[in-house]
């Protein structure tokens, strides 16, 4: 009951605070969700990918 009590006073108790964290947490949810997709297609793919690649076709200059 005090996790309760303390998440209610400290977020949910004023609507400021409550939308600030919703929005910040929806923001860092985003930008995590995106490196980790991100890293996992590369894991995948590697090797596949012009950056993984692309010394075989182009000349140094």
């Amino acid at each position: 009951m005090a996790f309760a009590n303390t998440f209610y006073n400290t977020i949910v108790k004023r609507n400021s605070v409550f939308v600030s964290t919703i929005f910040v947490g929806a923001f860092a949810f985003g930008i995590g969700f995106d490196m980790g997709v991100t890293a996992f297609y590369d894991r995948w793919n590697q090797g596949k990918q012009w950056k993984d690649i692309r010394h075989k076709y182009v000349e140094a200059e």
